[in-house]
């Protein structure tokens, strides 16, 4: 059995579904933040599976190394505000926080 496009495609729809789910779903925030990493790196495996069947050479994995990059940014900003937010108010629960717009 030859991996082909297709099969690219569908994981990159599972792994995209399931960080739309996480997102939707979750009070946490930190498992907020694991689903936008799910999106990310379905988004990624979309960008090397077509490079490397659409002949893109190596435009995609130069995409998806920017990519990689934006998350390690995002994940650390998005860390340093989780933990500004535990210690004001000894929670993570997105619900809960609502007292930021006060």
């Amino acid at each position: 059995m030859q991996v082909s496009l297709i099969h690219y495609l569908i994981l990159s729809a599972i792994l995209f579904s399931l960080g739309i789910y996480g997102v939707i779903t979750r009070r946490n925030a930190i498992m907020v933040l694991m689903g936008i990493e799910l999106i990310l790196n379905s988004a990624n495996i979309n960008f090397i599976a077509f490079a490397r069947y659409a002949g893109m050479q190596l435009d995609g994995q130069a995409i998806a190394v920017f990519v990689i990059i934006l998350a390690a940014a995002e994940a650390a900003i998005a860390l340093a505000i989780v933990l500004n937010i535990y210690h004001r108010f000894n929670t993570v629960n997105v619900d809960e926080i609502s007292r930021l717009k006060e």
